[in-house]
């Protein structure tokens, strides 16, 4: 089987058990259409499908993805981007929380002034804190952010 890309090893596999592509995108729960990009090479399959086609043709990950740099790198990459989304909703949350916290402190000061409402903000708060955490959280956040997405948009 030496060195066969990955579109002629799953082809190879699915025609070695007499499958359509039909019947083997019915038995991993994926399109025909999409077995037909994997096998003409258009295409690849996410590294979850890998591992169940690994399982379905009873050969390793690593003989399926070995000889195929252009998948190795996919899944490498796709692997990589999996951590994104949740350091990204991270950074993101920060910049909420200091925009909600700038947000409120200015409706206090607004209401304060303009209204004449007498609203303190607790004196256990050193000034330092109310004055400028909401825009520490709000840059933190933004280069957090920028970083993630620098650094996972397209390795």
């Amino acid at each position: 089987m030496g060195n066969m890309i990955f579109s002629e090893r799953l082809k190879n596999e699915r025609e070695k058990r007499g499958w359509s592509q039909t019947e083997l995108a019915e038995k991993i729960h994926v399109s025909r259409q999409s077995v037909s990009k994997w096998e003409t090479g258009k295409n690849y399959p996410s590294i979850e499908v890998i591992i169940g086609l690994s399982d379905l043709f009873g050969i390793t990950i690593d003989e399926m993805l070995r000889s195929d740099g252009e998948l190795k790198e996919k899944v490498i990459r796709d692997s990589k981007q999996l951590a994104h989304p949740k350091w990204k909703a991270f950074f993101d949350s920060m910049i909420m929380v200091g925009a909600i916290l700038l947000v409120a402190k200015l409706i206090i000061i607004g209401l304060n002034h303009f209204v004449g409402t007498n609203i303190i903000i607790p004196e256990g708060l050193p000034k330092i804190i109310s004055n400028f955490l909401p825009l520490a959280l709000m840059i933190i956040g933004s280069i957090g952010s920028d970083q993630l997405k620098n650094k996972y948009m397209d390795e």
